[in-house]
């Protein structure tokens, strides 16, 4: 006689316990829209309580798959290498490129703040179009990146183990 246990859900989490994740993150993976298949590619990110901020190289497939739809899905995650807490979260939103002289200041500083606070390897300045011998300020001074902003965003699922 074969028994069948109920299927287990794994828990939402709510939006103070996702808020938390993504807050305590840097490390994000963002879903395109390619031609036939999605186009998925890690960013470095900060989160000022309200918006995700994201850096890009000016060049690569990211850009024009941007130019064609700014229609994108976000995943940020945490969890231990043998997996036994794992939480992660899933944003559909919409890149906005955003005004290098409004906002565009204080976000780059934003992005210097986090490589230094979390010790971070200089190596992670060539993935924003910098040689990681210049200083990591350079990333405000010389603008070889565009920032983008996750805004309209239409459905949030963040799961959690526990």
């Amino acid at each position: 006689m074969v028994m069948f246990m109920d299927l287990v859900k794994i828990p939402r989490m709510d939006k103070t316990e996702y808020d938390q994740l993504i807050n305590e993150g840097y490390i994000s993976r963002i879903a395109f829209k390619g031609e036939e298949y999605p186009y998925i590619a890690p960013f470095l990110y900060v989160f000022d309580g309200h918006f995700i901020y994201f850096l890009s190289t000016k060049y690569g497939k990211k850009i024009q798959l941007f130019r064609q739809s700014p229609n994108v899905a976000v995943e940020i995650e945490k969890f231990s290498t043998d997996l036994s807490n794992y939480t992660f979260v899933t944003l559909q939103g919409h890149l906005e490129q955003i005004d290098e002289h409004t906002e565009g200041l204080a976000i780059r500083k934003k992005f210097v703040e986090l490589i230094k606070n979390r010790n971070l390897s200089k190596n992670i300045v060539a993935a924003l179009g910098h040689s990681p011998e210049e200083p990591v300020e350079s990333i405000v001074t010389e603008k070889r990146s565009v920032i983008w902003k996750l805004v309209r965003v239409e459905d949030i699922v963040g799961l959690k183990n526990v």
